[in-house]
Parts: structure tokens; C-alpha cells; sequence
């Protein structure tokens, strides 16, 4: 018989009865904090104001919670969110879609550009591609600290049981992920630092858009349903959200080579 890990660690670090600080909070702080220092690199060395960059800070900050949380709310838990619309308000009590965030990030990105013609859109995503990278791979692990999006059961030695979910060895799909990511982060890591792709506007948004999104749509067949009308979908809900954003990666990628004639 294997003996399977059990993974049962408190999502919550410390609480202090009026303020609980937890594994995944503390995850997303510090993707916040990587990318600010990353893109303040980019704009001190592109000789930028870093004055705007607080401020783009500002509206990708809000944009990614706000559009995650929306998200989440509406793919994921509709019923009860028409049930208890306040619900959304109650962020600390979890649930947050990436494709929300990333659809946040966007509009944040546009609310920024409206009023600074001297930024080009596709230049701001594409040196955002390596903190988006490297803030997947925590943000997976801090679905993993809070034992949710679990994968279906598994007999793999690596299998883990999900002592807050059931008693059953399951795949770790958020390792899975936060590893997908980690392979993307080196990838557009080498990319953005050995080749010109860098300067071909959009090429390194559509590789990002297309790798994780591609990648996701595979490892969402190893995760359990999280919506009960997930199970008379061909594809669950992740996967369906997760089409669009792949044929944007590929339309970008495809733009762009034939623009450079690359």
C-alpha cells in the first residue's frame, strides 16, 4: 500500500480575530512587490517617468483583484451570487479567477493609456509577461496552502490527500500549475534577455497568452469539477475561458511575424 503525503496546513498564519493573514495573501503580496521592482528596472533603464509607473501600479493592482474576484463570482459561483450579490464584497473569504485577473489587468492597462500616448499598450504587456510568469507560480502555491482546486484522485506515488477535502490521494494540480509556470517564467525569462524578440511589440504577450493558457487548458482535465454544470459540459469552465485567450495569443504571435516579416 503507498503511503500517500497529507497535506492538511492552515491557510491562516496568524489571526488576530479582527485580521487573519494567510499563506495565499501573503503569495500575492509578494507578486505585487516582484513586479513593481521589475517594471521599475524597465522604466529607469527605457529612461520612463517612475512617477507613472506608481500610478500604472495603482490600476493593475485593482484591476487584477476587482477582476479576479467578478470573475470567480460570476463563472464560478453564479447561484450564489445572485443569491447574495454582497458576497462579492467578501473577498477574504476567497475565490479568485485568473482569467478575471488577467481580463482586469487589461482594462487597467487601457485606464492608464487613456491620457499617455507616449506608451504603447503591447510595450507595457509585453514587460509585464515575466511577472505575470512568476506571479502564476505563486499564486498556484497558494491555492496549494489552501488545499482547493484539488485534482481528480490518483494512485501516482506523488499523489497527496487533501486532509481538508477528503481522504483520498489526489493529483496536486496546483503544483502541477505552479510548475507550468515556473517552465513558462524561464522561457520568456531567456527570450526577453538573449533575443530582439523583446522589441518586436506583442511577441512575447502572444507566446505568455498562449503558454499558459494552452497549458492550462490540458491540466484542467486532471482537476476536479469546481461547478456542478461543469459535468454536462464537454469542457469545463476554466477550459472554455480559457480558448479565447489562446486564439488572442495566437492572432498576436501571427500579427506580429508577418508585420516584422519575421
Amino acid at each position: 500500500m503507498n503511503n500517500f503525503l497529507e497535506w492538511n496546513i492552515d491557510p491562516v498564519i496568524i489571526d488576530f480575530h479582527w485580521l487573519s493573514i494567510r499563506w495565499y495573501g501573503i503569495f500575492f503580496a509578494i507578486v505585487f512587490i516582484f513586479g513593481l521592482y521589475f517594471m521599475r528596472d524597465v522604466f529607469v533603464k527605457e529612461k520612463k517617468n517612475i512617477k507613472d509607473l506608481e500610478n500604472l501600479f495603482i490600476y493593475i493592482v485593482f484591476g487584477t483583484i476587482i477582476g479576479a474576484r467578478l470573475a470567480h463570482c460570476i463563472f464560478y459561483e453564479p447561484l450564489y451570487t445572485l443569491k447574495d450579490p454582497l458576497s462579492i464584497l467578501r473577498i477574504w473569504e476567497g475565490g479568485l479567477a485568473s482569467h478575471g485577473g488577467g481580463i482586469g489587468i487589461v482594462i487597467g492597462i487601457y485606464i492608464f493609456k487613456r491620457r499617455r500616448d507616449d506608451y504603447s499598450f503591447l510595450w507595457i504587456t509585453d514587460n509585464l509577461t515575466i511577472p505575470v510568469a512568476f506571479g502564476g507560480i505563486l499564486i498556484r502555491l497558494g491555492n496549494f496552502f489552501n488545499s482547493e482546486i484539488v485534482g481528480l484522485r490518483s494512485e501516482y506515488p506523488w499523489s497527496i490527500v487533501f486532509k481538508r477535502i477528503d481522504d483520498f490521494p489526489r493529483h496536486p494540480s496546483q503544483l502541477y500549475e505552479s510548475l507550468l509556470y515556473f517552465i513558462i517564467f524561464i522561457i520568456i525569462g531567456i527570450i526577453y534577455k538573449k533575443t530582439e524578440f523583446r522589441k518586436k511589440e506583442g511577441i512575447l504577450t502572444g507566446l505568455l497568452l498562449l503558454m499558459i493558457f494552452s497549458g492550462r487548458f490540458v491540466l484542467e482535465f486532471l482537476k476536479m469539477k469546481q461547478e456542478s454544470y461543469d459535468s454536462i459540459l464537454v469542457f469545463n469552465t476554466g477550459q472554455l475561458l480559457s480558448i479565447p485567450v489562446m486564439i488572442i495569443g495566437i492572432v498576436l504571435i501571427i500579427y506580429r511575424i508577418r508585420k516584422e516579416n519575421i
